[in-house]
């Protein structure tokens, strides 16, 4: 790429990526609207775009709209055949809870540092839509409720490794993720005391900004959940 103009839109677009502003599946602006906001011509925003598709950063999709790849997806081998089955298997639901502990862990430590006031003003708002949640929701609204909460502090920590592998986890294993939720609710008929203090914690922790507390919080709410499964 021999414009320098091309070249340091590249950098800065990457750079948008690395950092999580621009997160895996979101579309970008369009070429004709990247050029109006940035004062490039149509042909420096083009070459650009084109060397982030031609580098395996970005596709473009039916409609000539360009979307961000999830780079950990062709390298991310695990199962989705039979998931079902699995999502139904104890042992596979507290193999899955560990990864959680460190993931959400990690998450919330990164979101409490790198998280924009929009985004810690979202995360506030999704936390007192979940403490209005009503009794006649179903499970699985509930732990799709309780997903969305989590993968916005994914998307918070400003962290691509984070939020691309949350992306992939909680899609590819959300049937193991409902299941412990649901295997939860039939053993106790609610959620167990401590769940709707933990999520205080994690969300007071990343509004004021404390990432050591954040992660233990995060961290120790999974855990938390993961020992209840012992005694089945």
């Amino acid at each position: 790429m021999n414009d320098s103009l091309s070249e340091n839109l590249l950098q800065q677009l990457k750079a948008s990526l690395y950092s999580g502003d621009l997160l895996p599946g979101a579309a970008m602006a369009s070429q004709r609207r990247m050029s109006e906001q940035l004062g490039l011509s149509r042909s420096t925003v083009r070459e650009a775009v084109g060397q982030l598709e031609a580098e395996g950063y970005v596709e473009v999709r039916h409609g000539g709209k360009t979307r961000v790849r999830n780079l950990l997806e062709p390298w991310f081998e695990m199962p989705v055949e039979g998931v079902g089955a699995l999502g139904d298997n104890p042992d596979f639901q507290k193999q899955v809870m560990d990864v959680r502990a460190m993931l959400e862990g990690e998450a919330a430590f990164y979101a409490a540092l790198r998280a924009s006031d929009a985004q810690l003003e979202a995360l506030d708002q999704e936390y007192q839509r979940m403490q209005q949640r009503g009794q006649r929701e179903t499970t699985l609204e509930k732990a799709k409720e309780d997903l969305r909460f989590h993968m916005m502090i994914a998307e918070s920590s400003h962290h691509l490794l984070i939020i691309s592998f949350s992306q992939l986890f909680y899609t590819r294993f959300f049937n193991a993720i409902y299941g412990v939720l649901n295997r939860t609710l039939k053993k106790y008929g609610r959620y167990p005391d401590g769940i709707r203090s933990q999520h205080s914690a994690i969300h007071q922790a990343i509004l004021a900004r404390d990432p050591d507390a954040a992660r233990t919080a995060a961290t120790e709410h999974i855990l938390y959940t993961r020992r209840h499964l012992d005694g089945d």
